[in-house]
């Protein structure tokens, strides 16, 4: 899962569909306020955010997540059933309480709402427990997080198991498990994930497949497994 990269030329089809969902959420806002369209705003905002982040713009990323907070504050004040709003929120506590001390005082200065891992963990929880539309991103989100920032492992694979059980043919997700495995010792397990992700049939998009056996190779490679 890239953290970060370079523009694309093909970003732009994105931008625009992430900006034409928020135009058209906020223009059924100013008729009539709703939760579910406050959601809705929101999940726009998020992903343009993780673009904008993809790219390094941190201003842009600072901008329009904070307005992405602020709808799904709005969404869960006006409907606490909307569960799904827990995943921007809990991604947001999370990631903010990972600045470096730069940033922080950088967040300070911008007058950006500061956040904490643990909430965001148990916000996370939420959304996959209680979620309708995104348990299963927030259960790979919550695994990567305990993964990348915490070295939770064990309980990284905890959460991601039963996704790797419903979804055996996604790649993304055999590679994570795969990971998890290898951190943990458990060799034939780890092998057994990444030849998975090798093999997987959910892979048509040639430049996706070329990707995906490149990262099992580096995986392979960097693991003392048997026979490699």
């Amino acid at each position: 899962m890239a953290r970060h990269r370079e523009k694309q030329a093909a970003d732009q089809a994105y931008v625009n569909l992430a900006t034409k969902a928020s135009v058209l959420a906020d223009a059924q806002l100013k008729q009539h306020e709703t939760g579910e369209m406050h959601l809705y705003a929101a999940m726009a905002d998020s992903l343009q955010a993780r673009l904008y982040s993809l790219r390094w713009e941190n201003r842009a990323t600072a901008r329009v997540g904070v307005r992405a907070r602020e709808h799904y504050e709005r969404a869960l004040a006006l409907d606490p059933s909307l569960a799904d709003a827990y995943l921007g929120l809990g991604l947001y506590n999370y990631y903010v309480d990972t600045l470096s001390t730069m940033a922080r005082i950088l967040r300070f200065m911008m007058g950006i709402p500061g956040g904490s891992k643990e909430e965001g963990i148990r916000q996370l929880h939420l959304a996959m427990l209680y979620g309708e539309l995104t348990p299963a991103v927030a259960r790979f989100y919550l695994a990567i997080n305990l993964h990348n920032y915490d070295q939770r492992y064990e309980e990284a694979l905890q959460v991601l198991r039963p996704l790797v059980e419903e979804y055996p043919q996604n790649p993304l997700f055999q590679l994570a498990i795969g990971d998890l495995y290898a951190k943990l010792g458990r060799k034939l397990q780890a092998l057994e994930a990444y030849r998975a992700a090798a093999t997987s049939p959910n892979m048509a998009e040639p430049a996706c497949r070329r990707k995906i056996q490149s990262l099992v190779r580096a995986a392979l490679s960097g693991t003392a497994l048997p026979g490699h």
